[in-house]
This record gives C-alpha cells, structure tokens and sequence, in this order.
C-alpha cells in the first residue's frame, strides 16, 4: 500500500480505494490534481483538470477518480509536469505519452493546441527506448535507455538546448557537447535542464540568472555546459526546485547552487550561490536528494534513513538543513512545501512487499500453514501457535499443556471468538457495538486488558438511544467503570428516548432501581 494520506486531494477516497494505490503524483498551482496507479495497473485522475492536465478527454473537475483508459495497463515508469500543467509519462515499454497544456508545443506533437487526452509523442523517439522524464514549467526533456537526451517546448532562455531560443515543436537530440556522452539522470528547474553523465560529469544549460546552471556566472546558455567546478566531484544524482539545484556524490555529500532568497541552498544564509556549495550535513552520507521546480523547498534522506529539509518551509525560511521526524523526503513536500505536490512519481516496491504486520493478518484464519483450529458454534478458525503464545497470556499457558490440534470453545459465540483471535493477529477490532459487548466479556475473562479498552472504545462510537441501556447493561455487568459512566451520561441526555425503548422496559429490576436513583441525583427528573 502507498501511504497517501498526507496529501488532501486524496481526503475523500475510500480506504479500500486507497489500498489498491501503487504509484501516485500531486501536482497543480494548489496541488489540486492527481493520478494514480492501482495494483491492477489500473490509472486513475482526479482534481480540478486545468487545460485537461486530467487526460480525460474533457475540462471538467471531478472530486471522484475517473479512469484513463488508455493508459490502463501501459506499467507507468516516470512522470513529471510542468505549471501550466502538463504531463508526460513514460512506460515500461519505452513509449512517451503527454497531455495538458501545449501553449509552447511541450506535448512535442508540432502544435500548441492543449491535449484533453494523452498521446503518443512520435517524433524522434519512436525507435527509442525512454526511461526518465523530467518538465519545467512549459519545456519537457527525455532520456533514452542509450544515455542520450531529447528535447522540446518552450525555449526563451535556451532550455531545450538547441543553440537556439525558438521554441522546439517536437522532439530534438541535445547533442553539442552531450554528444557521445551517456547521461544517467536528468532534471529540470522552471526554465533550466539539468543531465548527470555516467562518469559523474554535470551539464546545464537554459535560464541562469540565479546561478542555477552553476557556471560561477549568470548568463543563460543555450547549449549544455559542464560544470567546472565539480571537476574530480562524481555526481549520482541532480534535482531542481524552482531557481536552484542540488547534486549528490558518490561519496553521500551534497552540493548546492542557484537561487537562495528562502534559504533553500541550505548554506545557513540567503546569498545566490553562482558555483557548487558543499552543505554541511553534521557527516551524515546522503543518498537522496529531493527538490520540485514549483517551490523553493529542499530535503535529503541519510543512509540511516532520517529525512533532512531547507528552503521555504509552510512560509519559513529554513537557512540550515533540519531534522525531521519523516521518513521519506516525499513527506517533506506533502506537509511543507509550497504548493504540496510531489516532487517525483511516488511508488511503492513491485514485488507487493508485505511488513510483518501485514504478513500476520494475512496468515490469519488460512488453513495452509496453520497448526491449531477452534472449533466454535459448529465453525473453524485457523490459528498458529507460536503466534498465541506471544500474544496472549492464556493461550501461553493453555498450549504449553497440551499438543493437540483442534480446541473447542463453548462459551463464547462464533463471532466473538474470531474477533478476539483477529485482534491478536492485527492488534484491532472491527466489530459493531453490540456485538463487541461479547468481546469485552471475552476480554474480561481473558485478563485482555488493551483489548477491554478498544471494546470500550468502540461501544462508545456506536451508542445509540436504542441500543444506550443494552450498553449500560454490559458495562456494569463487566466492570467497565468509564464505560458505564459514558452510557449513564448518555443515558440521561437523551432520557426521554431512552425511556421509550423495549430494552429500558426489559431493563433488569436492580439496575433500574439503580439507574432510577443515580439519574435523581443527577436532576434527571426535576421539571
């Protein structure tokens, strides 16, 4: 399951929706447009569908996800976009499809009419194998599994890189100086390109009055540059946010150049930085370095996993590189940057990993490998030994007596059994509030102590005048002390109803009295 839940625009989603998400992007002027991919490769959109950056085929909003069909079934590999917005993706088949804006010809289909739908982009790439995509705000660069770059979209400040500053219509080779060079890993800034060499070379070229390309200058350059001043420096990886970019080494350093008014540099003040700067990150190696060219936040994760951020923060500015408590640097664009998009495709592992937890509750009643059943109210539930004696005081001692295969429970109903047995599985219930009655009589007699208080938990969520007294009833019956108190309360607000029920004209004698007396005290009565 890919963990979404930071971003708003996914709020509304199902949770049995949401666990089907595998790969994810949010972008948008307020992050309010998204795609996503489920683990039936299956693609999905949804938000506010400007210039039809949606691909549905219209330019219609829509708070519910709709289906892309055409991109159903295509193994999405990379994504980006840019401001306007526009998309484009590659597959794992090496195709490139884009869609949304086209006012500077960033679709690459030779027009600059906007895409409702995505499409094919041809030209150039149809013998090529695509691998990585990246977008500025209206250009859009290509890499190919052979190292080499294309190019195409709008080019005022030589972004595309074809010697020239006429926008590019369709797909172009950056050559110059790449020529005969493999590039690894691209990245685009607002109106820069950014290509990592397999050697660790570092080139930019497009818009530089910042310090952006980190040239030591700020003249833009129409033709890829290598950076000087990382000679002797192996780059791995470059990302861009909107007018400064950051490099990370081989050796786990960082470097930073461009734009610095938020402190996105990271260099503990607000100077442009027109060359390479080496962040001091307390010694720690990176191995991630994280920036969207829509905002001017910065982050890193450290080989020991904790997650670094810099730059304009929710408004502030964060000079120094600050510790965080996440664990993913996408963490850091969802709750701190400006708008909160995601700053690459957000994906999950393909294998369908599952963590322990998620290993257990999947195990839970299956008969494959289970060594232990219950047998209850005619029913069987699979169980596993080991598992119960970990979690449960009773079963550790009940199983260390006895070796055999097969239990079976009279005191307890079907349902609540398996409840209780799931909950030692999963560490939660899901159970309706009279139904968990039984449980908390379960978790009572068990000495279940956590599982008596989410019982209790879960009766108050569901309390109702109908079912308030039954309630009440329970909670006195099991020495539920704050329960009881929360059914009395209840009880007694809505006294009138609750008066009127069947349950109340069943009501045992001894606690009517009680009830009858307690609610006296409390003015229940007085008119």
């Amino acid at each position: 399951m890919l963990d979404v839940g930071k971003w708003p625009v996914f709020a509304l989603l199902p949770p049995e929706e949401l666990r089907l998400i595998r790969q994810a992007c949010v972008f948008g002027s307020a992050a309010n447009e998204a795609l996503y991919v489920t683990v039936n490769d299956e693609v999905f959109a949804l938000g506010t569908n400007c210039s039809g950056c949606l691909g549905l085929g219209d330019l219609q909003s829509t708070i519910e996800p709709r289906r892309i069909d055409i991109l159903c079934g295509k193994k999405i590999v990379s994504l980006s976009y840019g401001t306007g917005p526009h998309v484009v993706i590659t597959t794992a088949d090496g195709e490139v499809f884009a869609w949304g804006h086209n006012g500077y010809s960033q679709l690459g289909n030779g027009t600059t009419n906007h895409g409702l739908t995505p499409a094919l982009v041809s030209t150039n790439l149809l013998s090529k194998r695509v691998t990585e995509v990246a977008c500025g705000s209206h250009h859009t660069i290509a890499l190919t599994i052979d190292g080499e770059v294309f190019a195409w979209g709008y080019n005022n400040s030589g972004q595309v890189g074809s010697g020239s500053t006429a926008n590019q219509p369709t797909p172009r080779r950056v050559s110059s100086c790449l020529q005969n060079k493999v590039v690894v890993n691209i990245a685009c800034g607002q109106l820069c390109s950014m290509a990592v060499l397999d050697n660790g070379e570092i080139y930019g070229w497009g818009y530089n009055c910042n310090g952006q390309l980190g040239l030591g200058n700020n003249g833009n350059q129409q033709t890829p540059c290598r950076i000087a001043a990382l000679q002797g420096v192996n780059i791995v990886q470059v990302a861009c946010g909107y007018a400064h970019t950051l490099a990370l080494t081989d050796e786990g350093m960082v470097y930073a150049w461009g734009a610095n008014s938020y402190g996105q540099l990271g260099t503990g003040n607000k100077s442009n930085q027109a060359l390479p700067t080496l962040i001091n990150t307390d010694k720690e190696r990176m191995v991630e370095v994280a920036a969207c060219h829509t905002s001017h936040t910065s982050a890193s994760k450290t080989q020991s996993g904790q997650v670094l951020m810099w730059g304009q923060c929710r408004g502030q500015a964060v000079a120094s590189p600050h510790l965080t408590h996440f664990s993913s640097t996408d963490d850091v664009f969802a709750c701190f940057a400006t708008p909160a998009v995601t700053w690459h495709l957000l994906s999950v592992d393909g294998d369908d990993y599952l963590t322990v937890a998620q290993s257990l509750k999947k195990e839970f009643d299956s008969p494959e490998i289970s060594d232990l059943k219950f047998l209850v109210d005619g029913k069987c539930i699979y169980v596993h030994k080991a598992l119960l004696k970990i979690r449960c005081e009773h079963f550790r001692a009940l199983l260390n007596e006895t070796d055999e295969d097969a239990i079976e429970i009279h005191q307890f109903s079907y349902l609540v059994y398996r409840a209780f047995l799931e909950y030692l599985y999963t560490d939660t219930i899901n159970l309706p509030p009279e139904d968990a009655v039984g449980l908390l009589d379960l978790a009572t007699y068990y000495r279940e102590t956590r599982l008596k208080r989410l019982c209790q938990e879960t009766i108050k969520r569901g309390i109702t005048e109908e079912n308030a007294i039954t309630l009440l009833s329970a909670a006195v019956k099991y020495e539920a002390r704050d329960l009881e108190e929360f059914c009395f309360k209840f009880c007694v607000n809505h006294l009138t109803a609750v008066t009127q029920t069947q349950a109340f004209a069943d009501m045992d004698h001894d606690l009517l009295k009680n009830f009858i007396s307690k609610a006296s005290r409390y003015g229940a009565f007085k008119n």
